[in-house]
């Protein structure tokens, strides 16, 4: 049953980036070129995006338990690190070169886009050096 529903709502997310424009990287880039060929439409995708999450986080912090799970699993660690600031930093700078951040780039490889065929590699691998990095940093602790 839980595969159903986590197919069902990647399903529904990935239809909601395509239909939305985050799929295109050319409609991302034109966001975020201000001084260009500013395009503001995404503006209101992620606006309703959080409405919906603000919405969703209400409803479901009310609850005492997930409807198909357990126990809910908050963070519960508030400091700031270097990993903390470094890595959305690096997370930004990717998706203002290349137009795509992991969802609708999963999204565009099944819709045959171009421009995906340099990114996923890149991607991929840049998801492999911080794991190997993070890994290797622990190791290093532990020591």
């Amino acid at each position: 049953m839980s595969f159903i529903v986590n197919l069902a709502l990647g399903l529904l997310f990935g239809v909601g980036l395509i239909v939305s424009g985050m799929a295109d990287p050319a409609k991302v880039l034109n966001f975020l070129d201000v001084f260009g060929t500013w395009d503001p439409s995404l503006a209101f995708v992620m606006g309703g995006g959080v409405i919906v999450a603000f919405i969703g986080y209400r409803i479901v912090f009310g609850m005492k338990a997930p409807i198909l799970g357990g126990k809910f699993q908050v963070p519960t660690r508030r400091d700031i690190d270097g990993k903390l600031l470094a890595g959305p930093a690096l997370f930004g700078v990717g998706w203002g070169l290349g137009g795509f951040c992991p969802g609708p780039a999963l999204t565009a490889l099944g819709l045959g886009s171009t421009g995906i065929l340099a990114f996923m590699p890149a991607m991929l691998i840049g998801m492999w050096a911080a794991r190997m990095l993070s890994e290797g940093g622990a190791k290093l602790r532990a020591a």
